[in-house]
């Protein structure tokens, strides 16, 4: 759970406390059996006591009946009987409730007393890598209660494996694939569907969406973890990916002062520096605070290639009253870099061309920019325990710009000599602005025995762009193994010149908003029943003018526009507890997903629909510190887009909806503390993606870079000597081979290590090496792959030391 816990402190569900000698007093209870916070809440407003209650702890657990003479303390201890969680009584006489043989001191808040390890168990300062409860839904659930895989990469897996952007924390977690986009930014797909909505603290924006290639990057330094879920999230954020979701949960002022200063120093001039610090801003906590300050400049093992980067966020949650929390916050990332894109064309065999690591395809006057800011707003209300109102707001205005040479094949790839070559020139100038927003209210009460959960809300997502580019391709006599990097730099005009040039002005508006609910409710102590539907509207709209020459009056290409109303999604699943640690769950989703390609005579495409099923066990061991999964799962889809080679729309191909595709296979997962001192992380996926019918790809496989195999895992072990102050991490990824973009050869699977020995100095400084790719494994990177470019090799052997200095308050 995220440690905003201020925003949320557990109810006072008595107005009056009593001595140590009033808690002996017995009283008479007659109780009929009903929710253990039911029951709890009656205890004390009976007894005349406090007791601070966490939602999440007691949420679905059921209490018997409680009747005879006894006080107020043994009431509540009969009422916890068999629920896995204990008493806890403070100094003054309030009473809380914990998981049973849970570690940690009682923390004094007022009236208000709090297990602060548990509440830090998915956040900064657990030191865990199991999650206890997760935000990608609505409300706060346990992984245990979510009838989809569900994983969650904590502060303490990212710090440990020096992770700090998206793409590696993806590549580094179980069943995702964070591929190199025909641009600096990334694809990322799960199950071998692309997520192109990414989530901020719940609220879901589209991320992928630009006139040329992939632009979109997203380093960590803002965020405390990042939350994945597999399998489809149509509930969740409308019509998105059949492959999942994945959301980004930001910083926060935490209860108590906390300051870091991290410096580091790495392979190929590789540095950084960052300042992070928060806590409560006015004596009584109520307004909490959050500053993030980082550098970050590093050359790379590729001849020529830079970047630095400039980040900053800040933040702020006030608790208006006991019942209202409003939170804010700002971020700002701007990137500098001379990137390498498009990467090292093939031979046109399919065979990788064996060049040496270091070698760049661009010029050295290639540049790029991006600057991203994004502002955060959200509020909740809790009405009481049981009820709650969200609204929370995303907006992010992204500009991407660059004037970059590209090397690429001038057909189906690169002779064996080497020839063959074109080169690529391009100025970008890209703008867009994302919305979103978010509504909802989630409450619980009881009927009787049975607990209920209800969510009701709505949200909406939009985007707008402006685009631009300059291009122009110039076929050479040059040779793959001797690339000028000194050719004269591009204007616009220039790029105009010539039969060969073109400019193209481009603009989206994508928007999507919906209706959403989900009822949660037990019918008996072991199951929880789960059903849902959502209602979507969706619009799209392209607009593209292509320009040949400067006087060019420009060509207009025929909007291209797609509108679907009131699509519904429904939803349902079952969690059934076999035993306290263990649970049995199933799902079934309906798909829907817009396709904004064009069939012939420029009318849009039918929609993609599927069903995604999915059924596994959970497991919550040793008290919670480990998190434990194992899913099988399929999704049939229809109505997929294939080129139709017999049409035209505009200046390409149009698009037919033609066959099934399914993708099916079996996950398994365990994260935390496995035996004392040892933090475990590791993942296993097996997925097969399949066209099942289709006129000219029966048989085939349609996502070429879904790996069948991948096993990603990472250990961090703490040494029981010299009083606990040496640490060591070991990991691995591992993939099997996937195919390139024609389908017609093989990108070899590869495996490579990563290590890390830490040191801590003093109780403030903590020293860190972290080694990546041990073994100097030489390997291409699974993604767009292709014979005309899109080749890149996976980082060498490099290393890099941390110096973190925590002071202590």
């Amino acid at each position: 759970m995220h440690n905003n816990w201020p925003r949320a402190l557990p109810l006072v569900v008595a107005l009056s406390s009593l001595s140590a000698l009033a808690q002996a007093q017995t009283l008479s209870f007659n109780l009929p059996a009903a929710s253990l916070a039911t029951t709890l809440n009656r205890i004390a407003s009976q007894s005349g006591h406090i007791i601070a209650l966490e939602p999440e702890l007691v949420r679905g657990k059921q209490a018997p009946a409680v009747v005879g003479q006894m006080s107020a303390e043994q009431a509540m201890q009969a009422a916890l009987a068999g629920s896995g969680l204990q008493l806890r009584v403070t100094a003054s006489g309030h009473f809380s409730v914990a998981p049973a043989s849970l570690g940690g001191d009682v923390m004094e808040l007022g009236a208000t007393s709090v297990t602060d390890n548990y509440l830090n168990a998915t956040s900064e300062g657990s030191g865990s890598y199991a999650a206890r409860a997760v935000t990608l839904g609505k409300g706060t659930h346990t992984l245990k209660e979510i009838p989809q895989s569900v994983t969650v990469i904590t502060r303490k897996q990212l710090d440990d494996q020096g992770i700090t952007d998206l793409k590696d924390a993806l590549n580094h977690t179980t069943g995702i694939v964070g591929a190199q986009g025909i641009g600096p930014g990334m694809v990322i797909t799960s199950r071998g569907f692309q997520i192109d909505d990414w989530q901020y603290d719940g609220v879901p924006i589209p991320r992928n969406n630009y006139s040329l290639g992939n632009w979109a990057t997203q380093d960590l330094v803002f965020f405390d973890r990042v939350e994945i879920l597999r399998g489809s999230s149509g509930l969740l954020q409308g019509t998105g990916s059949p492959g999942g979701a994945i959301n980004l949960v930001r910083k926060r002022g935490q209860a108590a002062p906390t300051v870091s200063i991290t410096g580091k120093a790495g392979s190929w001039d590789h540095y950084g520096l960052q300042l992070d610090a928060g806590g409560p801003l006015t004596s009584s906590g109520n307004v909490r605070g959050r500053v993030v300050v980082d550098e970050d400049q590093s050359d790379s093992f590729i001849d020529y290639q830079w970047s630095k980067t400039h980040s900053l966020y800040g933040a702020l949650d006030i608790d208006l009253n006991d019942s209202t929390t409003i939170g804010g916050g700002i971020s700002y990332s701007r990137e500098q870099s001379r990137p390498m894109l498009r990467g090292i064309p093939r031979y046109t065999t399919g065979k990788a061309v064996d060049l040496p690591r270091s070698t760049y395809t661009g010029a050295r006057w290639s540049r790029a920019e991006t600057d991203a800011t994004t502002y955060y707003l959200d509020l909740e209300h809790r009405f009481n325990d049981d009820w709650a109102f969200k609204a929370a707001a995303v907006r992010m205005d992204e500009t991407n710009t660059s004037t970059h040479q590209r090397v690429q094949s001038s057909g189906q790839g690169v002779a064996a000599d080497g020839s063959g070559l074109t080169y690529a020139d391009w100025i970008t100038d890209f703008h867009n602005t994302k919305l979103g927003l978010d509504m909802n209210v989630v409450g619980h009460f009881d009927t009787g025995a049975l607990a209920h959960e209800i969510t009701l809300g709505g949200n909406y997502s939009k985007l707008t762009s402006d685009d631009a580019y300059w291009r122009k391709f110039s076929p050479t006599t040059d040779n793959l193994f001797d690339i000028d990097h000194d050719r004269p730099e591009p204007s616009r005009d220039s790029l105009l010149a010539g039969p060969i040039g073109r400019h193209n002005k481009a603009s989206y508006d994508i928007r999507q908003k919906g209706l959403y609910g989900a009822w949660r409710i037990k019918p008996t102590e072991d199951l929880t029943l789960v059903v849902g539907t959502r209602v979507s509207w969706f619009d799209y709209s392209w607009d593209s003018i292509d320009f040949n020459n400067p006087t060019d009056a420009g060509t207009r290409y025929p909007t291209s526009r797609m509108t679907e109303s009131g699509e519904v999604t429904p939803y349902a699943g079952f969690v059934y507890d076999l035993t306290r640690e263990w649970s049995w769950y199933a799902s079934y989703t309906d798909v829907f997903t817009p396709q904004t390609e064009r069939a012939a005579g420029e009318t849009a495409l039918k929609p993609i629909i599927g069903s995604n099923y999915e059924t596994g066990f959970k497991g919550e061991l040793f008290d919670g510190r480990v998190n434990t999964s194992i899913a099988v799962f399929r999704y049939d889809q229809e109505n997929r887009a294939v080129t139709d080679m017999n049409s035209e729309c505009g200046d390409y191909f149009c698009s037919m909806a033609s066959g099934k595709v399914r993708s099916q296979g079996v996950e398994a997962e365990i994260s935390g503390e496995v035996v004392s001192g040892l933090q475990l992380f590791a993942g296993y996926t097996y997925n097969t993606t399949k066209y099942l019918d289709d006129p000219d790809n029966e048989g085939r496989t349609f996502s070429q870079w879904t790996p069948k195999h991948m096993l990603r895992t990472w250990a961090d072990y703490t040494l029981p000597v010299d009083g606990q102050r040496w640490s060591t991490g070991l990991g691995f990824t591992t993939q099997s081979h996937t195919l390139g973009y024609e389908s017609t050869y093989t990108v070899p699977g590869y495996t490579v290590w990563s290590g890390r020995v830490a040191y801590q100095l003093t109780p403030e400084i903590n020293l860190a090496v972290n080694a990546n790719n041990l073994f100097d494994k030489k390997y291409w990177v699974a993604g767009f792959n292709q014979l005309n470019g899109s080749n890149n090799y996976g980082e060498p052997r490099n290393f890099m030391l941390t110096v973190k200095y925590t002071p202590q308050f």
